[in-house]
């Protein structure tokens, strides 16, 4: 297959353009708030309405978080979490649901450290369709995307609002999957993009390429991911699911009795609004 990535996440963002509506793309930390209830977690998010889910690869320098996803990368790596536990995590998964496209997001410290011809294989092996590396521009990442590309394995690339139209070419060129269109400038989840804006943005990204566009940074609400949902191939939601998680937490770190409802039970608002956003049928 290709660069332009993995079958899973083409197929479903196909069957969405039929049903008239976007992706519902939830973000949460592999291993947070442990490797139990973040597999519990994995396992409950497509019946709660996620259509994919991106899984993040803890890592201690997480420069493009803010303090909640970093909050939970360090519960994560605390709890022992490592890229090889990730990838358990998703194999785990893949072994009960063979539908739900995976992506992981992260940086490429880990990735160097395990090797990117054998994280591809790895990745593959477990059944993970896509990779964001926020850290890796597009003029070095040959070395991780041609193995990911002789698995299968979509490298996800990231367009921003200070993107210009000539950088905007050579982030699409060899990208797959999907655009990630990073609503905001600055860090993850702390603040929100007007839909007027995403808007433009998104239709100047259609214009470069026939990628599906998702949308994500700073959308925390089901009536925002609405909003995005009528304009983007996919809206993203992470920040605001992972302080669920982190308000599940009793004082010593653990998980109470109520985290998976709660986390589980706003993915459901979130993908009821973004499967009304449209009219879908």
């Amino acid at each position: 297959m290709n660069a332009r990535g993995s079958g899973r996440l083409a197929e479903t963002f196909r069957r969405l353009r039929d049903e008239r509506r976007g992706a519902l793309i939830t973000f949460l930390m592999a291993g947070d708030p442990n490797r139990e209830m973040s597999a519990a977690l994995l396992a409950g998010l497509p019946d709660a309405g996620a259509d994919i889910i991106e899984l993040g690869m803890a890592f201690s320098d997480p420069m493009a978080d803010g303090p909640v996803i970093e909050a939970a990368g360090h519960r994560a790596l605390a709890g022992g979490a490592t890229l090889r536990t990730t990838l358990d995590l998703v194999a785990g998964f893949r072994r009960k649901n063979a539908a739900t496209p995976v992506v992981l997001m992260g940086y490429v410290n880990p990735i160097l450290s395990f090797g990117e011809k054998a994280f591809a294989t790895a990745a593959a092996a477990a059944g993970v369709d896509g990779v964001i590396v926020v850290d890796l521009p597009p003029e070095e990442d040959r070395p991780l995307r041609e193995p990911l590309a002789d698995q299968g394995i979509a490298l996800i690339r990231l367009v921003t609002p200070t993107t210009s139209g000539a950088r905007r070419a050579v982030v699409l060129d060899g990208a797959g999957g999907f655009v990630y269109y990073v609503a905001v400038a600055g860090i993850t989840g702390t603040r929100s993009a007007a839909a007027a804006d995403i808007e433009t943005a998104v239709a100047g990204i259609r214009k470069a390429t026939d990628l599906p566009v998702a949308v994500g940074f700073g959308i925390k609400t089901p009536e925002q991911a609405a909003a995005a949902a009528r304009v983007a191939d996919g809206v993203v939601v992470g920040s605001a699911l992972v302080q669920r998680v982190e308000s599940g937490l009793d004082e010593n770190g653990r998980a109470t009795a109520d985290l998976a409802g709660d986390v589980l039970g706003f993915v459901g608002a979130l993908a009821a609004g973004v499967r009304n956003a449209r009219g879908a049928r």
